[in-house]
């Protein structure tokens, strides 16, 4: 994990926080017009929140790299990775992430509930049922206005 004093921000304004800094991948799996969402466990931060699957890039790693691998830990899948859908950034009490969203394909297996709470698809239209992790609120309004 890096702690660095400043980041620059995706609109060009130049942060200073003393905390960790972490990358984060994610993935945006569609099942025609449904999309998969996951609940976190109850023994982890943001516990029962709902999240897209995913999760830190480790050192050595390309974002698609660690997208592939948490996909394959979390949900027991191989994905294919296409472009970003989505970046944001956003500071929790504790750490500072650098999330990136990206579209991506299961190419084999089915999900399984391997690290998760939970697995659901919904639609666009269901988005406001569940109660996100704060980092993905830029994102659902997002998804929420492509169509």
């Amino acid at each position: 994990m890096l702690y660095c004093d400043y980041k620059h921000s995706e609109r060009g304004i130049m942060k200073e926080y003393n905390k960790p800094y972490t990358e984060v991948v994610a993935a945006l799996l569609w099942d025609g017009e449904r999309f998969m969402i996951c609940q976190r466990p109850a023994h982890k931060g943001n516990a029962l929140l709902w999240e897209f699957v995913g999760g830190k890039v480790e050192p050595g790693e390309t974002k698609e790299q660690a997208l592939i691998r948490e996909c394959w830990e979390e949900l027991g899948v191989t994905v294919s990775v296409g472009d970003v859908f989505f970046e944001t950034e956003h500071e929790y009490p504790d750490i500072y992430v650098h999330l990136t969203l990206f579209d991506a394909a299961i190419v084999e297996g089915v999900p399984e509930k391997l690290e998760h709470n939970d697995i659901c698809w919904i639609t666009r239209d269901e988005i406001d049922n569940f109660a996100f992790c704060p980092a993905d609120s830029a994102i659902l309004k997002a998804i929420k206005e492509r169509q």
